[in-house]
């Protein structure tokens, strides 16, 4: 739904330009030294805002400084007064009338500015922080109800309309939660005078880029830009520095204009007095840069900054039309403290099913006895598990408080749980109570048109109204829609209603098509899985942007464990291949597709087809019968394992998650030598676990596995080191060097970074683990902290692997000397050659290092600290970095020393080619051609398999196979395929740095004539 607004001029204003406002109101105050009686007397001394009642003349001189310095927008005096701040001076009263004053003077200063130099001028609405923390579970600081807080501000903000601002500023704020109480209170206000301004809201970040109570930028995003906002970003708490991270995400994430107000740098104490270090040239001079570079919209100063801050930064903006801002379009939900991206990659996004009483008894007991802890517990299990979100159902037939209970589960898991919620009740005021205390992006689970419209729409204006995305059931009036045109037509309707009547973005629709059980045997139902996968298919090619969701499990309702076990596994595979994005499943009741028993996997997969009438019975028969196999299966598998070495038992037990007798299978391998146990270690580690890990790796890359499976790889993974470590000989002593680690930013993956800790620290480093999910600057600040000798960086998604090279270049812009080693699955040698170019120009100076493994890694620390080694270390490095990107290597020093030659010899006898010039082969044997073709090329990119992975590719790769094989025997007896060639010999001669090429006939005259001159590197030059 588009918003309707009273007063347009600050939206069309920021259209045209970059806006600036003005500068600190609190410290300008304190600069003119006033006294109680200023104030109204003791009591109120100290209330800034009520000086526009007691002493306005000393705010209107703080207003004209900053018009006259020639910003384009004054924010009222108002920071602190709502009802509850104002209430700690006794002034609660008096709320409405302090807003409308303040609001009043701005308003006639501006238009007076306005008129006298023909600059428009505006007036923003301050509405700062309670005091409050609603998110917190704290008697004193939480003891407001949603409801009360946003009648707080709704009073607020009535006054501060009533006397006339352009604009409402949420600023200064500290808890995601209140923000979203506070825009709802503006909309309140809004109904309430008939008046509607833009909004802009701004949270304050610590120096680690989060929010008080721990919300990163990427979840204030999440959070923020669904709700009736118009402008999104930064303000107070530190100088610009330490903004530059997250207004780099704001400038690169939203859509939304963004804003950025810092302080004048960090404050410091200063014989008791609160001291602003940033000068006024610096200060405007990096706003300027976030605006070019950043693409930022709206400028200005909070604490410290005087009037000459601002002047100059009008200086440095004065005409700069307004960044134009990217077009974002990634659906995402979020926690309090971190966004999750709805379309993981790879798919699916897995809705953790355990905390709901509807489908787990030991969770209904948990809920029936509010143990609040053992929740959390649960709801820790499911993360460790892989769980993307958490599915919230408390519905309870033994108690009639669902309301009661849904708060205080929400209450509870908000601050310790890092995943978004999924909402999942039929009750109306369950859901608001819901949405009203998760402070991130919740999915609400669910809607659908059995009953009309009626409830559907009260669903999705709650959904809307507080931010969230929506799970849609393809129901309607008829029923749950059972063919693939049905479901399509039932989530057409849905869409219709959601996206151009409440103004939902197609990103937060989710439609669940519904799957039937195949357990009953009705011939009516017997196509319906695949009714199910034909319309996640038509559902997405048709309504284009938005997701899909599946109770994978229904589909097996009804049959006995083993079995409901594989054909879940089954039908999540297909499901994902037709183009699901979501699945609610417990994955421990999953197995990888690849991982099935063949014959297990044809029976379920005749089921799902409906491949044979006798699917369903052949299915019970052959799991009734293998009633005991699971007792078999252990024998086998026993048997088979100890066929094997060791070291294969180690990468089998890796590779299909087994932690079960892994430290036998080690320690059997160290006693084949106990003379050489750290040697033999080391090999283990170098020859068996990583190759394990690889393996995993790139079967996840490839969709063969699933993140949990991943994840408990990497938990085996983990305790084979840990065991393995026992056997490494920690060398002792002086430090060979300090080395931070850290998983960056967006990524949630630490196998291989915990791998190049063990190692390093194993061989004489300090290594300092950061963890994962870690923000650059937090990397940063340490290694200065530390005097790091190198910053090791990990990612495992192509998504967050964008950090390394956003840290690289703030390394490079700050001066600091860190050689940075990176790795992942998501990375290779190509990428970090490439971003040892910054985006000033040069190359990093200390070195981007890309280590394959833990091994290289070490390989790279020992060269770094190695003074003779690292000089020819860098430049091997930096010549790497300029064929990669395509420039001359240069051979000649600075200082213009004697060129370097080659140490080849020139050859004695010099051969005469048969002729000069161009050759063209008309003809070629086919035999001698086709043992040339490069298969994975012509099968991928020519022939369209470039995104088939595991079974589908196998089944490909034959049939491309049996087809190319067809195809030369045609070519051979039918002489269709006529391949050419063009070769040829010209004289060449060096000449320093180039390579000359002579036309042949003119050495031959005895005139050389060149006919071009090619730089020595042009193979590297031609790479690019």
């Amino acid at each position: 739904m588009k918003r309707a607004y009273t007063n347009l001029r600050y939206l069309d204003a920021l259209e045209e330009k970059v806006m600036i406002f003005d500068g600190a109101m609190g410290t300008s105050l304190q600069r003119q030294n006033l006294t109680a009686v200023e104030f109204g007397g003791e009591r109120t001394f100290g209330c800034n805002d009520y000086l526009v009642i007691t002493y306005p003349q000393a705010v209107e001189t703080v207003h004209r400084s900053f018009l006259d310095a020639g910003v384009d927008v004054i924010e009222t005096c108002t920071f602190r007064s709502n009802r509850l701040t104002l209430g700690e001076y006794g002034l609660a009263e008096q709320t409405l009338e302090i807003n409308r004053t303040a609001a009043g003077m701005a308003r006639r200063l501006a238009d007076e500015y306005t008129q006298k130099t023909g600059q428009a001028r505006f007036v923003a609405g301050s509405m700062g922080p309670s005091g409050k923390l609603p998110s917190m579970d704290d008697p004193e600081l939480s003891n407001i109800s949603f409801d009360e807080l946003s009648d707080i501000f709704r009073e607020q903000a009535v006054g501060l309309l009533e006397g006339g601002v352009d604009l409402l500023l949420i600023e200064t704020s500290q808890d995601i939660l209140e923000v979203k109480a506070a825009i709802l209170g503006i909309q309140q206000a809004y109904e309430q005078t008939g008046i509607s301004v833009p909004v802009q809201a701004q949270v304050t970040l610590d120096t680690t880029g989060r929010m008080l109570l721990g919300t990163e930028i990427g979840a204030v995003v999440a959070i923020l830009e669904g709700l009736p906002i118009d402008v999104i970003g930064l303000n107070c708490s530190t100088g610009p520095e330490h903004m530059r991270e997250p207004i780099r995400f704001l400038g690169e994430q939203t859509s939304l204009p963004v804003s950025c107000i810092p302080n004048a740098g960090l404050p410091l104490n200063v014989d008791g007095q609160a001291v602003y270090p940033l000068e006024p040239e610096p200060f405007a001079q990096t706003l300027a840069e976030f605006v070019r570079k950043n693409r930022i919209n709206v400028v200005g100063g909070c604490c410290g900054t005087t009037p000459e801050h601002l002047r100059r930064l009008v200086e440095e903006l004065r005409g700069e039309s307004r960044p134009a801002r990217p077009k974002i379009d990634a659906p995402l939900l979020a926690s309090a403290v971190q966004a999750a991206p709805m379309q993981q990659e790879p798919r699916p996004f897995l809705i953790g099913e355990r905390l709901n009483t509807q489908g787990s008894a030991k969770f209904k007991k948990m809920i029936l006895a509010e143990d609040w802890d053992g929740a959390v517990t649960v709801a820790q299990q499911q993360i460790d598990s892989g769980a993307h979100g958490l599915d919230l159902c408390v519905a309870l037939t033994e108690r009639p408080d669902e309301i009661d209970l849904m708060r205080k589960l929400v209450k509870k898991l908000s601050p310790l749980v890092k995943l978004p919620l999924i909402i999942d009740t039929t009750e109306l005021d369950v859901l608001e109570t819901a949405l009203q205390t998760a402070p991130g992006r919740c999915l609400v689970n669910s809607t659908h048109l059995e009953g009309g419209r009626a409830k559907a729409d009260r669903v999705l204006g709650l959904a809307r109204k507080y931010n969230a995305a929506v799970i849609a059931l393809t129901i309607d009036e008829q029923g749950m829609a059972k063919t693939a045109e049905r479901k399509l037509e039932v989530a057409r309707r849905i869409y219709d209603i959601a996206v151009n009547e409440f103004g939902f973005k197609p990103g937060d629709l989710v439609f669940d098509d519904l799957t039937f059980t195949l357990a009953t045997g009705d011939p009516e139902f017997g196509q319906s899985a695949v009714e199910t996968l034909e319309g996640i298919r038509l559902i997405k090619k048709e309504l284009p942007g938005v997701l899909t969701s599946l109770g994978v499990s229904n589909v097996s309702f009804g049959l006995s464990a083993n079995a409901r076990a594989v054909l879940n596994s089954v039908m999540l595979y297909h499901a994902v291949q037709a183009g699901l994005d979501m699945a609610i499943v417990n994955p421990a009741h999953i197995t990888p597709y690849a991982e099935i028993a063949e014959d297990a996997r044809a029976l379920a997969e005749d089921l799902i087809f409906n491949r044979r009438p006798d699917a369903l019975q052949r299915l019970i028969e052959f799991f009734e019968q293998s009633g005991s196999e699971p007792a078999q299966k252990v024998d086998q598998q026993k048997a088979a394992l100890q066929a094997m070495t060791p070291e294969e038992r180690l990468h089998w037990r890796i590779l299909h998650r087994q932690k079960e007798n892994i430290e036998a299978d080690i320690d059997a391998i160290i006693q084949r030598d106990t003379q050489n146990r750290h040697e033999t270690a080391v090999t283990v580690l170098n020859s068996v676990l990583l190759p394990a890990m690889k393996e995993v790796g790139d079967k996840f890359g490839s969709g063969e596995l699933i993140l949990p499976f991943v994840l408990q790889s990497a938990e085996v993974m983990k305790k084979a080191v840990a065991h393995l470590e026992t056997y490494l000989e920690r060398k002792e002593g002086v430090t060979k060097g300090t080395v931070v680690l850290a998983t960056v930013y967006g990524d949630v993956h630490d196998i291989g970074k915990n791998l190049v800790k063990t190692i390093l620290s194993n061989n004489g480093y300090t290594v300092v683990d950061l963890g994962k999910q870690v923000p650059a600057e937090q990397i940063i600040s340490r290694a200065v902290e530390l005097n790091a000798d190198a910053i090791g960086l990990s990612a495992l998604l192509v998504s967050t692997s964008k950090q390394m090279p956003l840290i690289v270049n703030e390394l490079q812009r700050r001066g600091l000397k860190f050689p940075v080693m990176i790795g992942g699955a998501a990375i290779n040698r190509r990428f970090g050659r490439r971003i040892l170019l910054t985006e000033s120009g040069e190359f990093y100076q200390p070195g981007v290092f890309y280590c394959k493994d833990a091994f290289e890694g070490l390989s790279t620390m020992d060269t770094l600290t190695d003074a003779v080694k690292r000089q020819g270390f860098l430049e091997q490095i930096r010549a790497e970095s300029e064929a990669e990107l395509g420039r001359a290597a240069q051979v000649v020093s600075q200082a213009g020393s004697a060129r370097i030659r080659s140490e080849v010899k020139p050859s004695v006898n010099i051969p005469r080619p048969p002729g000069w010039g161009p050759r063209v082969v008309h003809s070629m044997p086919l035999e001698a051609v086709f043992q040339h073709l490069s298969l994975n090329e012509l099968f991928r990119l020519s022939w369209g398999a470039k995104n088939a992975h595991g079974e589908e590719w196998v089944k490909l790769k034959a049939e491309f196979e049996a087809r190319l094989d067809r195809m030369k025997r045609e070519a051979l007896v039918e002489g269709w395929l006529k391949p050419r060639a063009v070769y040829g010999y010209w004289p060449v001669q060096a000449d320093g740095d180039e390579l000359i090429v002579y036309e042949p006939g003119t050495v031959q005259a005895g005139a050389p004539a060149n006919t071009c001159a090619w730089p020595i590197t042009s193979r590297q030059s031609t790479r690019a």
